[in-house]
């Protein structure tokens, strides 16, 4: 039965592939060795392996439009976990957000552009010194997609793509998707590891961060509840990010990650529109922020993993991880060592300085407190605005 382009038979395989990987993907985050444990990135593991082993092999028993349709699908998947999981993220932060950034503004400004910055510098020298043989702008493109793959960044990836134009959006392609395997797994491990090896005592370190809620004069039954669980407030702000994120103003837009981030902090802050109240339940949204996540990563991991193999080389690999090891250890210092930030207000910037989505869940439950989004809401902007323009300017002027 043909629903145009869609068929019964790609919208059941889709389906099943997602149930597949999620169910998988929880069952190898769940194995721990030595106290640190995958979490939710198994289930990116699981569709990478799957990208890479079954995509192309089942691509023979599907039509054209069908293949077609799998592959926006899976973009669409994508998209829609970024909106559910950063909207909750922008709503879990937003009670705290604004208090937490007057206090520590020139922290995270100066930690998300030095981290930004030395990705960048590491890029620059690999595009100068280790393209020799190599035709130089095909070299270039592959370059600075590692750079948006290292750092997990699909801004900084749309970024490259727009620059390069369509002759050289596959090397973008490819070098973003080689990267993005050890850009997810090297945050998400520092972020468990690091605690460990400081050997840091979490209860007190979730109280260097805590901040105490500020009491209503309203009890909360006193508010009008558009729905049980919050779920029309979180429809509303998510649609408002997205309509914000699509504005561009000469060649740069927040996109819908930005602007759905921003929308949901604002919104978490005010927390009501008079005595209307616009705050999901905290269920509501570590069930959506859950859920998100694992949706963006088996869109991204399942994209990312069919191109793997087939463009893979080591040396583009042992680029990708220094692109993501050498800005993260810096950052990690610069905010232990000069700005003298708490452990988890470190990590939890970190997170955002490297424009890592999967680690900042991962921190979450590391951390055992919803308070390191506040950090990472506040470095994420201004990582995700350098990143951008830097991808651009290393395209236009290398």
């Amino acid at each position: 039965m043909a629903l145009g382009l869609l068929t019964i038979k790609s919208i059941t395989y889709l389906t099943f592939t997602v149930l597949l990987i999620l169910a998988a993907g929880y069952l190898l985050g769940r194995v721990t060795i030595k106290g640190v444990s995958l979490g939710s990135a198994g289930v990116f593991i699981v569709a990478l392996i799957y990208g890479a082993f079954f995509y192309h092999s089942l691509e023979p028993n599907l039509v054209v439009s069908e293949i077609t349709f799998v592959k926006e699908a899976l973009k669409i998947i994508e998209n829609i976990g970024l909106v559910f999981f950063v909207t909750s993220v922008g709503f879990i932060a937003g009670p705290s957000f604004f208090r937490n950034l007057k206090k520590n503004f020139k922290s995270y400004i100066s930690l998300g552009l030095i981290i930004i910055l030395s990705s960048c510098l590491v890029t620059i020298l690999i595009i100068l010194i280790g393209g020799r043989g190599e035709d130089h702008e095909s070299f270039k493109a592959l370059i600075v997609g590692l750079l948006s793959g290292a750092l997990t960044s699909t801004p900084a990836f749309s970024a490259a793509k727009e620059a390069v134009g369509p002759a050289l959006e596959d090397p973008v392609a490819v070098g973003h998707g080689i990267a993005y395997l050890f850009g997810v797994i090297g945050v998400v491990l520092f972020v468990q590891l690091v605690p460990k090896f400081t050997k840091a005592d979490m209860r007190v370190e979730r109280q260097k961060i805590m901040i105490e809620a500020e009491e209503t004069e309203e009890e909360e039954v006193e508010l009008i509840q558009l729905d049980e669980f919050g779920i029309a407030a979180f429809s509303v702000a998510a649609m408002l990010g997205i309509i914000l994120g699509c504005i561009s103003a000469g060649g740069f837009s927040l996109t819908v990650t930005g602007g759905c981030l921003l929308v949901a902090l604002v919104f978490g802050h005010f927390g009501r529109i008079g005595r209307i109240n616009f705050m999901p339940k905290e269920s509501t949204l570590k069930v959506f922020r859950e859920l998100g996540l694992v949706l963006f990563l088996i869109g991204a991991g399942v994209a990312g993993g069919a191109s793997f193999v087939m463009y893979f080389k080591p040396i583009y690999f042992f680029y990708g991880v220094l692109m993501t090891l050498i800005p993260m250890f810096i950052g990690y210092f610069f905010a232990k060592k000069v700005l003298k930030l708490p452990l988890l207000n470190n990590l939890g910037s970190l997170c955002g300085g490297m424009t890592s989505t999967p680690a900042l869940g991962t921190l979450i439950s590391t951390a055992g407190t919803e308070n390191v989004a506040a950090a990472y809401a506040s470095t994420y902007p201004i990582a995700l605005i350098t990143i951008v323009l830097a991808s651009k300017l290393m395209i236009m002027f290398l």
